[in-house]
């Protein structure tokens, strides 16, 4: 018997044993994996990160939008302000905003109770402008004093049509860059005896994609516009821009006061909208150098309130009655007719993308009237004004 059990105990006693030394590699294992386990991440980590540092320098660069025309000359501005080194679209856009905040001011004296109402207003494709407009005054129904400024791209079909006139630019383009900035105005007096006055002067030029100007022209104007006619009003509104052409050049009056009285031509009404004054469009240099014609254009900025402030301040407290009034609302009527159907200003703005309608149309009287079969009686004010409407007048 005790060699028997001997016997059986012996296996048993083996089998103990090799469990307990299988548990004991497992363990190691176990352990082994514990500590290789973050060696390996940690690998890999290093290898995805020295590939994404190795791409960025053997890869190309992915750069960002260049900067618009428009962002660039944003930044100009904010850095170095304007001076007379600065592009000629930066000078003139400092230009128009200096003379619209002269001109509001200075209408604003003539009715401090009813206050311009004043919109800053900008464009996705870059520029803007600044509306400054006011209604049922005192002395204006309506008066709306406005500064736009303008970048865009032109297609192949206004590059051709704008060669006739200018051949600097280049025929061979698709498209090119453009900048357009102008000062607009249009006075509407309560008062029949005061005269509607409007002014326009603008800038236009066309550039490569860095900017760099490859062609430019000047055109403007301003022109007097009465209901009832005052000769002393149209002499002098015609002698104060006539001085500011002549510091320049002697016969820039006669012909832009022709050019104007050809423009200013409602041909359904065989009539002039008003009794004139000076306009002229697509100055460049084949007319003088850059410098000659933007002096040219503050010169006539500098002449309006001169010549029409002694007009207004002088004619807004006159008496008129219902007679005078519905005469103002027919010729009113007459101005509508032409800013709506022939002025290419009226019509490039309400054609240009994203354009505000609202200052474009500001130029439009409050209100206007229109009479079937309406006729002047003989010999009447009303008579007088139609005929030298229909005829224009050398007035100096």
């Amino acid at each position: 018997m005790a060699i028997a059990t001997q016997a059986f105990t012996v296996p048993c006693h083996s089998k103990a044993v090799k469990a307990q030394a299988l548990r004991a590699r497992e363990a190691q294992k176990q352990e082994r994996k514990g500590v290789y386990a973050p060696y390996w991440r940690l690998s890999i980590g290093v290898v995805l990160i020295g590939s994404i540092v190795y791409s960025m320098f053997t890869s190309p660069l992915q750069l960002t939008e260049a900067p618009s025309i428009a962002d660039r000359d944003t930044i100009s501005k904010r850095e170095s302000g304007v001076t007379e080194n600065s592009p000629m679209r930066l000078r003139m856009e400092a230009l128009i905003k200096e003379k619209q905040n002269e001109i509001v001011a200075a209408l604003q004296e003539l009715d401090p109770a009813h206050k311009f109402r004043t919109d800053t207003w900008s464009r996705p494709a870059g520029g803007g402008g600044i509306s400054c407009v006011q209604q049922d005054g005192e002395v204006f129904e309506k008066a709306g004093v406005n500064t736009s400024i303008v970048y865009g791209t032109l297609p192949r079909s206004a590059i051709e049509k704008m060669r006739v006139n200018h051949k600097a630019i280049d025929p061979d383009v698709d498209s090119l860059e453009f900048f357009a900035a102008g000062l607009s105005l249009v006075l509407h007096p309560q008062n029949p005896n005061a005269p509607t006055v409007h002014l326009n002067y603008r800038y236009f030029e066309t550039m490569d994609n860095d900017g760099k100007c490859n062609a430019w022209w000047f055109g403007g104007g301003t022109d007097l516009t009465p209901s009832y006619l005052y000769d002393e009003d149209a002499i002098h509104f015609h002698k104060c821009i006539k001085d500011a052409c002549d510091k320049h050049d002697r016969g820039y009056y006669p012909r832009f006061k022709q050019w104007c009285d050809k423009y200013f031509y409602i041909p359904h009404r065989q009539e002039s909208r008003g009794v004139g004054g000076i306009f002229f469009d697509d100055l460049d240099v084949e007319e003088k150098d850059q410098e000659q014609l933007f002096s040219f254009v503050k010169d006539c900025l500098q002449s309006f309130l001169p010549g029409y402030l002694p007009i207004i301040t002088k004619r807004k407290d006159m008496p008129y009655g219902e007679r005078e009034k519905q005469w103002q609302q027919l010729r009113r009527g007459r101005y509508v007719e032409f800013n709506l159907v022939h002025d290419r200003g009226t019509s490039f703005g309400l054609n240009t993308p994203s354009a505000r309608v609202e200052s474009i149309l500001m130029s439009l009287p409050l209100t206007a009237r229109w009479m079937y079969m309406h006729e002047a009686e003989k010999g009447s004010r009303e008579e007088r004004t139609i005929s030298v409407l229909k005829q224009p007048v050398e007035w100096v």
